[in-house]
């Protein structure tokens, strides 16, 4: 018999999972496993919780629907707690497992993780499967990648380079080991506010595969893609933007499940500037994860690729900042919607870090731990790529990428309805 675990990580989800597949090809029995490594949290170097409840929550909610799918085809889905290296290796000894596959996560912390596991005697196989694009397909060798977004978009468009077709999820799983100590997932208590414009706690937006997949569908249904260029920097409300980040950051949707959809629209109701603004992000997706792959840990160092390490910034101005009391209206409304909400829209994320980076001279890294620890769609590669590009300190170092708070709330919050929903006007 051959015992094989999957290792669910940024992929949780049945359908479009590459690595899971290689996984059951391999199995006659399959122990299906989340790591939930709380240990990260001490180990950070910022004065905060690294996971907010709105993140644990909606982490949870994502794990209980892959373990309802997981049983309803013959599994389960064991939750762990602890560093993998730590729990795994005597976890899988005694159930005779010796082989892990899991999906390839281009981010150091997420590499140690399986060098660890791999020098406590595991063989672990890993599945490069979160781009849009295979990045064997690309016009360019991986040490060759563009160091602007906009060549190398213009090289994927002008190669004419499209994602493979999605893989169905799978009927039916083969059976886990026997004796195993299934353990139930905590109940986590977060409160939601009923201001978000992406309301996690109701189902429509519950962060499982099924109900991204709903989601993908409606928002599809209702020719929302027509206008999203039009909307996408809107600041209040589900529909300015397609609020895909969610099933993404999870995993619980894929980026080829997605795009195989927005081709099926565009089939059905022609292409528009808003339905390729949506490739478009996709590709800014890619660009973050494939930047990783070339740079790893370069990317996490206080100069990032270049320059020098940022000033020190004084702890209570970062705090004010981290809490919307910074003393610019339009400034503390948007981080005081991240605090309650756990989430916030792409045009006052680059506000509100412009403003800690340009305007309070704050240490880039600072910003990204707080965003890491409050967004319920946080993606570790997005994050880090998108606070280097604003700090200019990634492969693309231009001049200063400072937004004007005053034109900016003039521009996209002309009446002041927002910041007076969040009390600052």
């Amino acid at each position: 018999m051959s015992a094989v675990a999957y290792w669910f990580r940024h992929d949780l989800r049945l359908g479009d999972n590459p690595a899971l597949c290689q996984a059951l090809a391999q199995a006659d029995t399959l122990l299906p496993m989340v790591c939930l490594d709380d240990s990260w949290q001490p180990h950070s170097p910022w004065p905060f919780a690294r996971l907010s409840p709105a993140r644990q929550r909606v982490r949870a909610d994502a794990i209980a629907a892959l373990d309802a799918a997981l049983r309803a085809r013959g599994s389960r889905l064991l939750v762990l707690h602890g560093a993998p290296q730590q729990v795994l290796p005597p976890l899988l000894a005694r159930h005779g497992v010796q082989h892990i596959v899991a999906e390839d996560i281009a981010a150091p912390e997420e590499q140690a993780q399986v060098a660890a596991l791999r020098q406590a005697g595991l063989t672990v196989s890993t599945v490069w499967q979160s781009t849009l694009l295979d990045p064997a397909s690309l016009p360019f060798a991986p040490a060759a990648l563009p160091a602007s977004f906009t060549a190398f978009r213009q090289r994927v468009e002008a190669a004419g380079v499209r994602p493979p077709a999605p893989l169905a999820a799978p009927a039916q799983l083969p059976p886990p080991p026997a004796g195993v100590d299934w353990q139930s997932l905590a109940v986590i208590d977060a409160q939601p506010d009923p201001r978000s414009s992406l309301p996690w706690h109701l189902p429509a937006a519950h962060a499982g595969e099924a109900a991204g997949l709903a989601h993908l569908q409606q928002y599809l249904a209702r020719d929302l893609p027509r206008t999203y260029k039009a909307t996408r920097n809107g600041l209040v409300g589900q529909d300015y933007s397609s609020k895909w980040s969610l099933w993404l950051a999870l995993g619980s949707v894929s980026a080829r499940t997605l795009y195989a959809a927005l081709q099926d629209y565009e089939a059905q109701h022609g292409a528009s500037d808003g339905s390729y603004w949506l490739w478009f992000e996709l590709l800014w997706r890619d660009y973050f994860r494939l930047l990783h792959r070339q740079y790893g840990a370069r990317l996490y160092r206080g100069r990032g690729l270049h320059g020098q390490p940022p000033a020190p910034m004084a702890d209570e101005a970062f705090a004010r900042w981290c809490q919307g009391r910074i003393g610019h209206a339009f400034i503390d409304a948007g981080m005081r919607e991240l605090a309650a909400t756990g989430y916030l829209s792409n045009r006052l994320r680059q506000n509100v870090a412009s403003y800690l980076l340009h305007d309070l001279g704050g240490d880039w890294r600072a910003g990204a731990a707080w965003f890491e620890a409050q967004l319920v769609d946080y993606d570790v590669y997005s994050n880090q790529g998108n606070w280097l590009y604003l700090a200019g300190r990634g492969t693309d170092p231009r001049g200063s990428r400072r937004f004007n708070p005053d034109k900016q709330a003039a521009d996209y919050d002309a009446d002041g309805a927002y910041r007076r929903l969040w009390g600052t006007r």
